[in-house]
């Protein structure tokens, strides 16, 4: 067995593991009617769905990391153990979900006729689909080979479907589609993970792919790196960083978008900027904001007229640098950041990102939206195929505040597929994914995992028994 197979069989390893103002659906609170679950009963013959968890989260203040890694410098990673109370209630699948909850950017891209002005939308989509990661330190739970995920919504207007199709490496393959058949959105996520002594940096390895029917155009792009800080000794605080080029196959035209990394004095923290070019490679819009907050789209020459006047202004002086610890064993503060964007004057809003619940500390600073998406709404147990995350015993467990339930039941899992994984070997069986094939990306070139289709026909008889 190699390192990386043996970092993902690992028991409680590092691994991986929104002017478009709208009315969001999902930000609704309904007051002093929530079930001793965290959901809300029928109003009117209507579910409403829950808008806390049924427990809130343990304090991770009780738990010393270091404790637990002091003893593994100059260890692999694979080797590295972590209690579950570093997780949070939900498994990876569920986690990439979370790319949808802005889906309204891609309902109004469909209706727009300007190409630049749907890739605008497109690009906020992109960087709203990482959105919810800020703050989110817990880790989420490692999907079991066959496990899916669906997530039918209505009143946005899609569904969705996902599976983890390979254990080594872990590869996650998701598909969604609008229930008016005006686009598709489908990529496959295999997370690689470096340990820096301090920190711990997730490439999402990957194609994103978005699908405009009715224009007849398909988006391309893949996700920037992810880097989680304090690992060992401090507070935890992540910053996404790296070039996200989307490309538009259809026309030419090309977004690239630059998260910037935290740099010396915290000032490029969270910031998004980049730029919208045709298929001549000339200039139509910039791009700026932060992906923590919003996202505008400006005139380049406005945009340059502004920057040069900043600069004669003095914007760069040094009076915001912050001290830095030279001790190589101290903690990587995270910079005061104010979480607010500077409008240049001729700007258009294109995102917002929607306002936590403001129980969400306490709730693993999880969105509106996530808070979902472990919910089990009436009649879901005689729909939803057997492999779904939601009947997973471990993140049920954990989700209902019981952790002692959630570790034993989360070895006895990995215990069984252990145990399937040398069944098969034995018999000389190969392992066959149900809903997504390997196959090659029609419009990079590169591999991908493509839908097989017949998911909705809930015909679920030769599943795996995985829980």
């Amino acid at each position: 067995m190699n390192s990386e197979e043996e970092f993902y069989d690992a028991e409680t390893g590092l691994e991986s593991d929104d002017s478009c103002e709208v009315s969001f659906k999902d930000a609704l609170v309904y007051e002093g009617k929530q079930t001793s679950n965290g959901s809300a009963p029928l109003e009117n013959g209507v579910w409403e769905r829950r808008t806390s968890l049924p427990a809130p989260m343990f304090s991770r203040n009780d738990f010393s990391v270091w404790g637990f890694l002091k003893k593994c410098i100059g260890m692999e990673l694979s080797k590295i153990t972590m209690p579950i109370v570093f997780n949070e209630p939900l498994s990876f699948l569920q986690r990439i979900t979370e790319y949808m909850e802005h889906t309204y950017l891609i309902h109004k891209a469909c209706t727009v006729s300007d190409s630049i002005e749907r890739m605008q939308l497109v690009a906020a989509f992109a960087v709203s689909a990482v959105a919810s990661q800020w703050d989110r330190t817990g880790k989420p739970f490692n999907p079991l080979l066959g496990e899916t995920y669906e997530l039918t919504r209505e009143d946005e207007g899609y569904r969705l479907i996902s599976e983890q199709v390979s254990h080594h490496p872990p590869i996650s393959a998701f598909y969604a589609q609008s229930l008016n058949q005006d686009f598709d959105f489908h990529g496959s996520i295999y997370p690689k993970l470096k340990f820096w002594g301090k920190s711990v940096e997730a490439e999402p390895k990957g194609t994103m792919t978005l699908e405009l029917t009715k224009h007849r155009e398909a988006y391309t792009w893949t996700n920037p790196l992810c880097c989680v800080h304090n690992v060992i000794l401090g507070k935890l605080w992540i910053e996404q960083y790296g070039t996200v080029e989307i490309v538009n196959h259809s026309t030419g035209d090309k977004c690239v978008l630059n998260f910037k990394p935290c740099g010396m004095f915290g000032k490029e923290l969270h910031r998004v900027e980049g730029y919208i070019q045709d298929k001549n490679k000339k200039k139509r819009r910039v791009i700026y904001g932060k992906w923590t907050e919003c996202l505008y789209s400006i005139e380049p020459k406005v945009y340059e007229t502004n920057k040069k006047a900043e600069k004669k202004s003095g914007g760069d002086s040094k009076k915001h640098k912050q001290e830095q610890s030279s001790g190589g064993d101290d903690a990587d503060e995270m910079p005061d950041v104010q979480e607010t964007v500077v409008v240049i004057p001729g700007s258009t809003l294109l995102w917002r990102v929607a306002p936590r619940p403001p129980h969400s500390a306490q709730m693993y600073n999880f969105t509106r939206f996530a808070m979902t998406l472990n919910e089990l709404e009436p009649g879901m147990e005689q729909v939803l195929a057997p492999t779904d995350c939601r009947f997973r015993p471990d993140i049920r467990a954990m989700e209902n505040g019981d952790i002692d339930t959630a570790s034993r039941e989360k070895e006895r899992l990995e215990e069984k597929q252990r145990a399937a994984r040398k069944e098969r070997a034995k018999d000389e069986q190969e392992w066959s994914t149900r809903w997504f094939q390997h196959g090659t990306n029609p419009y990079t070139g590169n591999a991908d995992w493509i839908y097989k289709g017949g998911y909705f026909d809930r015909k679920y008889s030769e599943l795996p028994d995985i829980y």
